[in-house]
């Protein structure tokens, strides 16, 4: 499939090269793009004097409009290529924006060395890159795993899912999957603000994410050396977290390292009394970080080997 091998391209080239800072500063990024057109749709259409049901209606509004701009335009430009090998390059390079398997485990190493060295004040630093919780009531245990946890989750959300949608429908699938996540993290939040007009943005991204989250967990429990476990705790404790899908990566993790995540952590003041995945194990510490992207590493490796064989049948 030609699909498969422009993700697998796209895989090397981000891995390889990352978002260069000095692309970055000339030009942005896609997703920073899509941000801004998010950003004044929430701007212009989520009015506070509007009613609830007006809320919502223009959430829907919004989050079609996005995905249905984004995934247009990727359709038009995917339609100017020929298929065969050139279609194959210029979707792979095209679709390498999409695609977060460097910057996930930079930012996550990026916890993972202060933490290791001591450095408590440095780890909170850079875990509050990545999480929403307050990075001052974590102790060591709580840095570690949040950055394990972030590495799960955003495994599915940020190389996965988007991999998974660019191989079904090429260059308008891996956009529009963008597009979906994008809205999600910028609008489908449960706060008083977005909790109508984000509705709709929240719930499509839980379905584009169903099977992917899934496929990571999987993916987690087969590049372990423990697969049982990561197996046994994702399949008992994934339905326990309040995301439909992120407990599914994040608990063949947490099986795959003998270690617990989640449980108890404190967002914007507030105490949220979340349940713990493979509550029995022992609090993970900085060298588990470091496992877990050594994990990643193999996960994404036989991710990648799958989809090779998927491009060559």
């Amino acid at each position: 499939m030609d699909f498969a091998a422009a993700m697998i391209l796209a895989m090397v080239i981000d891995g390889v090269a990352g978002w260069p800072g000095a692309l970055y500063a000339r030009i942005g990024h896609p997703v920073t793009w899509l941000g801004r057109l998010i950003g004044a749709l929430d701007h212009r259409w989520n009015r506070d004097g509007d009613t609830f049901g007006a809320r919502r209606v223009a959430g829907v509004a919004a989050a079609l409009s996005v995905i249905a701009l984004a995934s247009v335009a990727a359709f038009a430009l995917q339609a100017l290529i020929s298929p065969g090998w050139l279609r194959i390059l210029l979707v792979g390079i095209l679709a390498w924006p999409f695609v977060a398997l460097r910057s996930l485990h930079e930012h996550v190493a990026a916890v993972a060395k202060p933490l290791q060295a001591g450095d408590v004040d440095g780890a909170r630093r850079a875990v509050s890159m990545i999480v929403g919780r307050d990075p001052t009531k974590l102790d060591e245990a709580g840095i570690a795993r949040a950055a394990i946890e972030s590495l799960a989750e955003n495994t599915s959300d940020g190389v996965v899912a988007p991999i998974v949608w660019g191989v079904l429908f090429g260059l308008p699938g891996i956009v529009g999957y963008k597009a979906i996540n994008t809205l999600d993290s910028m609008i489908g939040h449960r706060d008083a603000r977005h909790e109508a007009f984000g509705w709709a943005a929240a719930r499509i991204d839980d379905v584009a994410n169903l099977v992917p989250a899934r496929l990571t967990g999987l993916l987690f429990a087969f590049a372990s050396s423990r697969l049982p476990d990561a197996l046994a705790c994702m399949w008992r404790d994934a339905r326990h977290h309040r995301s439909i899908n992120a407990g599914w990566p994040e608990a063949a993790v947490a099986g795959a390292l003998s270690v617990r995540l989640c449980g108890p952590r404190v967002y914007d003041g507030e105490l949220a009394k979340e349940p713990w995945l493979n509550e029995a194990a022992r609090d993970p510490a900085g060298g588990d970080v470091a496992l877990a992207l050594k994990l990643y590493g193999r996960a994404m490796g036989l991710f990648a080997a799958l989809l090779l064989i998927l491009a060559l049948v």
